[in-house]
């Protein structure tokens, strides 16, 4: 098979590498519009390896005609590229005939994307968006938890990514773009209660979770777009579905004040005879305070699913932790962003999926998911009461 990836930044180079282990690759072309970044992770990939597999392209994603070009001399694509431009691509790899995936990023594009899903039909092909950590694994792990039993009700889903060691006082590390960040903490959610559609402002419902040493309580609160196009796709038919986002406590309390000072706007505001956009000066400030390189990190995730199995209450309980790497240099978050995308990539590109676009949701089964996780060493608990 002869993988492309476009985007060679952090998830982009671990999505690489495990295609790399367990994607049955001929090659794999590392995209970007900053050829070094490209260059600097084939060199890494192909150390890490020990294989020559990984090339270094450059690319600009406006530029149609160079993806039209790109797209049909490969046989899967995973874009790791802002949410914007992903309906566009959607578009060229279904003329393309190739499958895709993504990291996602903006629910609303997914929907526009899934509305393609008859055309890629036509192709014979697979396109899955919104793959990653969340959305994307936290989903999956949530249908790992309904195939436990016979008729699922209520889930709820609590996951994060957080420095092992956080640094006073911001106690978080950034380990994806800003941009993404603030898009997360903006907004409302979309979950069901009595299986309808609610939305949910960001930072509601918080509460403590405990978890065991060292983490000890964590603080979750909604963030948006969690839950992708799950629960469009489970109205009517779950009582319940929510997902909430774990940081070290106090972090809520921050960006709410954040957010109520107006730093999240993106409009234009006067200032000493200069307009500036509130957002841009908030990341300006922030972004050097936060993010610190690679750390060591690790990511949480919980999932609990309650209903019923041969006629008698059951509570299922889903849990998995997730450590940086040394030995590889990969952090958590990499991984389980980069790999969910990546698996969801391997198998769409070998026809294991259903045609069309597809969300998370639908494309591979929990059960699926946990055996090609566990061939990468994830430790995935259920625990049934």
């Amino acid at each position: 098979m002869n993988y492309s990836i476009i985007g060679a930044g952090r998830q982009g180079i671990a999505s690489a590498y495990d295609i790399g282990k367990f994607g049955d690759a001929e090659n794999i072309k590392l995209f970007d519009l900053d050829i070094n970044a490209a260059s600097q992770g084939a060199k890494r990939l192909n150390k890490l390896l020990s294989k020559n597999l990984f090339t270094a392209h450059q690319i600009d994603v406006t530029n149609f005609d160079q993806l039209k070009k790109m797209l049909s001399d490969t046989d899967a694509v995973l874009a790791g590229i802002p949410y914007k431009y992903l309906p566009k691509l959607t578009e060229i790899a279904i003329e393309c005939g190739t499958p895709m995936v993504d990291y996602g990023g903006n629910t609303d594009n997914a929907i526009r994307q899934i509305e393609l899903s008859d055309l890629a039909k036509e192709k014979g092909i697979t396109i899955v968006p919104e793959c990653g950590m969340g959305p994307g694994m936290n989903i999956t792990l949530a249908l790992l938890a309904m195939e436990q039993m016979d008729t699922p009700e209520e889930v709820s889903i609590w996951d994060g990514g957080l420095p092992q060691n956080p640094q006073a006082p911001w106690n978080y590390s950034i380990f994806f773009n800003i941009d993404g960040l603030t898009n997360e903490y903006d907004g409302d959610a979309y979950f069901l209660e009595k299986k309808e559609l609610v939305r949910v402002p960001c930072f509601d419902r918080l509460e403590i979770i405990e978890f065991p040493q060292p983490l000890g309580d964590l603080e979750a609160a909604v963030t948006s777009g969690g839950l992708s196009t799950m629960p469009w796709t489970f109205k009517g038919k779950l009582t319940k579905l929510e997902n909430k986002t774990l940081r070290y406590p106090g972090h809520w309390e921050w960006m709410k004040a954040y957010r109520q000072l107006g730093l999240f706007s993106q409009d234009n505001v006067k200032f000493k005879g200069m307009k500036i956009i509130p957002r841009e000066f908030y990341h300006a400030l922030l972004e050097p305070q936060i993010d610190n390189g690679r750390v060591e990190d690790v990511c949480i995730m919980r999932i609990c699913c309650k209903g019923n199995h041969k006629d008698k209450p059951q509570t299922v309980w889903v849990n998995t932790v997730e450590y940086y790497d040394k030995e590889t240099g990969f952090s958590a978050m990499e991984k389980w962003t980069g790999w969910h995308a990546s698996i969801l990539l391997i198998a769409a590109a070998h026809g294991k999926l259903e045609k069309g676009v597809i969300p998370v949701e639908k494309a591979m089964t929990g059960t699926k998911f946990k055996k090609e996780a566990e061939l990468r060493n994830y430790e995935i608990s259920i625990t049934v009461t």
